[in-house]
């Protein structure tokens, strides 16, 4: 099946009642109906579908099974928002004393993450530029766990050279960990670009409506090949205490490795989980997530191309305009579209106050991916954690004006922009 097929079909098979809709189960837990089923669930021998919904739910299910088959994978893990997702994915392979290699172009929160919080936790972050994938090699060492970075970076809207930061971490039998909230997997399917892990917001483009927070953690075909017996990650290749001595590696699941032991240990033990109702919605929203994003990235680019051409825009970022220094990524890898994401610099901060209250159809909102079109100042909201020198690392000034363009009317939606400008 293709991409749009599987948004509206794939891991779900109708139920007794026959519904066209995938069903709700709002349950917390499950009969198991016999004694040995229960001792064996637990004992990872059943499957997680029906267990207890903090580890696994049939709503869940059918979502992380959809999604891993549009984004070209073979298991995903569904969690209570798209930081849980990233946290999670970097808490299964590292611990105290270990380090991770990271963008510097990334989303705000991503980035206070990985240098306040991982820091606290003993995990060490190390930043490189996403344009200089040849600045990464002194930055790895036998503690170092992944290579992290995004498809489309929020807001500066880089586009990465994916193949050679691949090329690196393939070098050191290294993890690739890639946030592809932005792109979405109609625009990039970086598992199949050789990416090892995917992560998503799905409260963005998924939903589509701003309706629910989720995120999903999404594992490439045959990863355990790349994480069995590679003395970088132990989890996987050491005895599981909490499960009586369990070699991940070794079990029955080791053909969806990774998002099993995030689970079975850190959704386990931590418990972020996704509310069925949650990842109904998700559900929803991604049977039309092919066509709205096509819209999204039509009208963005549109709207690119006239700032442009706008008096007091300093500059207009968006992939695929002709000239911009992501444009020879943008068209190798994004050859259905850019996203809905635009930013331009405009003076300083003042002017750029004026211009978003001057707004009538964009709304001055904290969050990118709604139908509806979204206009925000990053400097002072999204990414006002940051340091100076690292809101220039992450390309964010104080100028800039950060657009998530909806799907709306694109005349009506560069009326408001002009009479704002």
């Amino acid at each position: 099946m293709k991409q749009s097929t599987k948004a509206l079909h794939s891991g779900y098979e109708k139920d007794s009642q026959k519904t066209m809709s995938v069903p709700i189960y709002m349950s917390t837990a499950f009969d198991f109906g016999t004694a040995d089923f229960a001792a064996s669930s637990f004992n990872l021998e059943q499957g997680t579908d029906n267990v207890y919904t903090r580890v696994g739910n049939p709503t869940n299910a059918i979502l992380e099974r959809r999604f891993a088959e549009v984004e070209g994978g073979s298991a995903a893990l569904a969690v209570a928002s798209g930081m849980g997702a990233i946290f999670y994915s970097i808490l299964n392979i590292a611990e105290a004393g270990d380090n991770i290699v990271v963008s510097n172009q990334l989303y705000g929160g991503t980035v206070t993450l990985f240098s306040q919080t991982l820091k606290k936790l003993g995990i060490e972050s190390r930043f490189f530029d996403v344009h200089k994938a040849e600045d990464i090699e002194a930055l790895i060492d036998d503690k170092t766990r992944c290579i992290f970075f995004e498809s489309i970076s929020n807001p500066s809207i880089d586009v990465p050279n994916f193949d050679a930061i691949i090329e690196v971490a393939n070098k050191y039998n290294m993890l690739t960990i890639v946030d592809n909230t932005v792109a979405t997997p109609i625009l990039c399917q970086p598992l199949l670009l050789g990416v090892d892990i995917v992560v998503h917001s799905a409260s963005k483009y998924t939903t589509g409506q701003g309706t629910a927070i989720g995120g999903l953690i999404v594992e490439r075909e045959n990863l355990s090949l790349k994480i069995k017996d590679n003395p970088r990650y132990p989890y996987f290749n050491e005895p599981e205490v909490s499960y009586h001595g369990l070699v991940f590696a070794d079990s029955v699941v080791s053909p969806v490795l990774f998002t099993f032991r995030a689970r079975m240990i850190l959704l386990r033990d931590t418990g972020a989980v996704l509310s069925p109702f949650n990842a109904w919605l998700f559900i929803q929203g991604l049977e039309t997530l092919a066509l709205r994003i096509k819209e999204h990235s039509k009208n963005a680019l549109a709207i690119a191309q006239w700032l442009q051409k706008q008096e007091g825009i300093k500059k207009v970022n968006y992939p695929l305009l002709e000239g911009d220094k992501n444009y020879e990524n943008a068209s190798k890898y994004l050859s259905k579209g850019a996203s809905g994401l635009v930013s331009f610099e405009v003076e300083d901060y003042d002017r750029a106050k004026k211009i978003l209250d001057k707004v009538e159809i964009f709304s001055i909102v904290a969050n990118i991916g709604d139908s509806k079109s979204i206009i925000n100042h990053s400097a002072s909201t999204t990414h006002q954690q940051l340091s100076k020198e690292e809101l220039k690392k992450a390309g964010v000034s104080e100028g800039l004006i950060r657009l998530s363009v909806g799907i709306e009317d694109l005349e009506d939606l560069i009326e408001d922009l002009a009479q704002a400008i």
